[in-house]
């Protein structure tokens, strides 16, 4: 069984997901990790950003695999690289490439396939699983999304400014909405959930019950049938 889980930079996709998964037993698929780790990738080769062909080549190669909740490349575990900054500027050359979206759609099919599984990007429940049983597109205001991507830095150890992160957050979210590749969209079978003012339990608590509609609905069905 399939959920999915999509929405802009900052909406709780990651904590939620991980959260859920944790409740449910399930397997946790984090598909953006995957387009950054494309990015990191051809950071390390020092690719032209302007050539996507060279890009493309290194996503080809097949070198990605996942060991529970680390990400590697080959033998490196490339996890805590993926959230620099110098990867996040350059990542959107891996998600706006139409050729590495392919690519990567068919690595996280196979990866799910016999599993009941969460899964997060921008879009899951739209291209890469619309036959998923339950869809959720999880939102927030700008506003609210650069105040928790702050708090995260803090949390790390990092500098900040909460206005150079809104900027940045509404300038993701136009050029996601609007790249021609896989734009950023609610499913028109998605349950819709604004998060700001709740907390990660809350927002869990939604969706383990919106998943229960699912089970009963399905249940019915097949006594009918």
């Amino acid at each position: 069984m399939m959920i999915t889980l999509d929405g802009p930079a900052g909406s709780g996709k990651s904590t939620v997901a991980r959260r859920l998964a944790e409740r449910l037993g399930w397997e946790y698929l984090q598909t953006g990790w995957m387009y950054r780790a494309i990015a990191w990738a051809g950071l390390q080769a020092g690719v032209d950003w302007n050539r996507p062909e060279e890009l493309e080549k290194i996503a080809a190669t097949n070198r990605l695999r996942w060991e529970g909740k680390r990400l590697f490349w080959e033998n490196r575990d490339i996890t805590p690289e993926l959230e620099t900054q110098r990867v996040t500027e350059v990542t959107r050359y891996a998600a706006g490439n139409p050729a590495i979206r392919e690519i990567l759609t068919r690595k996280q099919r196979e990866y799910v396939r016999g599993r009941n599984c969460i899964t997060e990007g921008r879009d899951q429940g739209t291209v890469v699983f619309p036959d998923a049983e339950l869809k959720i597109y999880l939102d927030a205001s700008p506003q609210e999304r650069a105040r928790r991507r702050w708090e995260q830095k803090r949390q790390r150890g990092e500098t900040a400014d909460y206005e150079t992160l809104l900027q940045a957050m509404q300038k993701r979210d136009r050029e996601d909405a609007a790249r021609t590749c896989a734009p950023l969209k609610k499913a028109d079978d998605a349950v819709v959930l604004r998060t700001d003012g709740l907390c990660v339990e809350e927002v869990v608590e939604r969706i383990v019950a919106a998943l229960e509609e699912v089970r009963k609905r399905r249940s019915s069905e097949e006594k009918e049938g």
